[in-house]
């Protein structure tokens, strides 16, 4: 029997993992994929906002300023890389200005610290690449940048080396309430008992909740695409680069990553389902576009990879948290910006779930950090000492992002240990450079196939399916 069972493993599902783990409780993670973080959590904009966009008085609003101010203490507890560097939202006429001063007001009602209204002249001596078209600008000095899947990996890790169990490629099908517990069933034909679930399935949060009620919205999966740029381009802006928000989303973006790189996106197009994350011509031409509305400069040729995300937009314009009865509480439509407010939605959860009955005593033995070893970002005499205490430190397997051996091996035996070649790519970083994987793929493969004990075939390229080697080419020796 365990006191919470929390159904997906994405950022908000991680976070709430990590706050409850604060207090002396049996938790349960279930996750359908192989890995954690392999949703939206890994495929969006990296950005934490302001929270200016949200209508004040709603549940975004409050949430996302409050999960903004508690990002950056969170990121380096858990050693995630953050960087405040702000953000502008561009306006080009009459009607943009209107919208600016719309959310200006929203921003000033909402709390968010530090919010200018500028011209077009004032925002183009903070970003000379600007378009000279730019009229008007919203600056809001909180925004950040941030590693989204580091963030959800990391939460993770905290609350499964605190006593949380994990469980992945266990997808849930069905979820039945007795007087004093709640049985979950998953597609394997494994059952389990909690006292309280809660559900935070991403853009799956729908199917979760007709489980135990009907739902009073209908989920609208929203897919966009993105250009990841070399770091060649990645000093082209230093502040995340926004236009004028509309129905469909924030708009397409240009901003820095916290890798270096330059992100460019996205678009937004309905689709079926949340595995439909093709990358169409017509989806990257849109992006290219208007992304040279804001920055005529940008330059799509240093491209280095194309992907896309879909985002769990619903017919509600606000989040979606609430009980569908006494045991099970839901978290759906955690859209944009999600992945700024996650802290706090954890606290929020937390909070409905002691409301519900749970019971939230905290653990004396409690640690929330975690310590992550980057080589790349040493001292001299650092490095030097990292590979004293380990000589794997010294063998770079990624060249493009000067990753060691010793920091692949760390991430492979990791409280959550990584079954493919993008799981040490999200964890390490092997694989993020110019050359995404080319150089170092093949030996990140060698060394997960040793570390794990297992056949380099049964090593994958990321989720289940994704194999990389089918059998041998050549077998025996030459012949006579």
């Amino acid at each position: 029997m365990y006191d919470v069972a929390i159904i997906g493993c994405g950022v908000i599902g991680a976070s709430l993992a990590y706050r409850l783990s604060r207090c002396k409780l049996r938790i349960l993670i279930l996750e359908r994929e192989n890995d954690v973080a392999m949703g939206t959590t890994k495929a969006n904009s990296a950005i934490v906002h302001a929270g200016y966009d949200p209508e004040p008085g709603t549940l975004m609003a409050k949430l996302n300023v409050q999960g903004s101010a508690m990002m950056e203490q969170l990121c380096t507890d858990l050693s995630v890389e953050y960087k405040r560097i702000g953000s502008l939202v561009l306006g080009f006429g009459e009607e943009d200005k209107k919208t600016l001063s719309r959310i200006y007001e929203n921003g000033l009602q909402n709390g968010v610290p530090g919010l200018q209204m500028l011209t077009g002249e004032q925002a183009r001596a903070l970003e000379p690449t600007l378009s000279p078209d730019v009229t008007d600008a919203l600056l809001a000095p909180s925004a950040a940048i941030i590693d989204p899947w580091g963030l959800c990996i990391a939460e993770a890790e905290v609350a499964v080396r605190n006593g949380a169990e994990l469980r992945l490629r266990c997808e849930v099908t069905g979820i039945s309430e007795q007087d004093d517990c709640c049985t979950i069933t998953t597609a394997g034909g494994e059952t389990f008992q909690a006292r309280y679930v809660v559900g935070c399935a991403g853009v799956d949060a729908e199917s979760i909740l007709r489980m135990t009620a009907e739902p009073q919205f209908k989920t609208l999966p929203s897919r966009g695409a993105y250009y990841l740029l070399d770091k060649s381009s990645g000093s082209l802006v230093s502040r995340v680069i926004f236009q004028c928000p509309s129905a469909t989303g924030k708009g397409v973006l240009v901003a820095p990553t916290v890798h270096g790189n330059l992100i460019v996106g996205p678009n937004a197009e309905e689709v079926n389902g949340s595995r439909d994350k093709a990358v169409t011509a017509a989806a990257l031409d849109a992006v290219a576009s208007a992304s040279k509305k804001s920055v005529p400069s940008v330059d799509l040729r240093q491209s280095i990879r194309n992907f896309a995300g879909v985002r769990a937009n619903t017919t509600l314009s606000d989040f979606y948290i609430s009980p569908s009865s006494g045991r099970v509480l839901h978290a759906a439509g955690i859209k944009s910006p999600g992945l700024s407010a996650a802290p706090a939605i954890a606290e929020y959860m937390a909070e409905q779930l002691e409301a519900m009955g749970l019971t939230l005593t905290p653990r004396s033995d409690f640690d929330g950090t975690r310590k992550v070893n980057r080589f790349r970002r040493c001292t001299p005499e650092e490095k030097a000492a990292l590979v004293r205490e380990n000589p794997l430190y010294g063998r770079v397997i990624c060249r493009c992002e000067t990753i060691t051996e010793g920091e692949i091996v760390d991430a492979i035996h990791s409280p959550i240990p990584p079954c493919s070649i993008d799981g040490i790519k999200r964890r390490a970083g092997a694989g993020m450079g110019r050359c995404q994987g080319g150089f170092c793929g093949p030996r990140v493969l060698e060394i997960l196939s040793r570390e794990l004990g297992v056949p380099q075939a049964d090593i994958l390229q990321d989720q289940d399916g994704t194999i990389l080697i089918t059998g041998e080419t050549k077998t025996g020796g030459a012949q006579a």
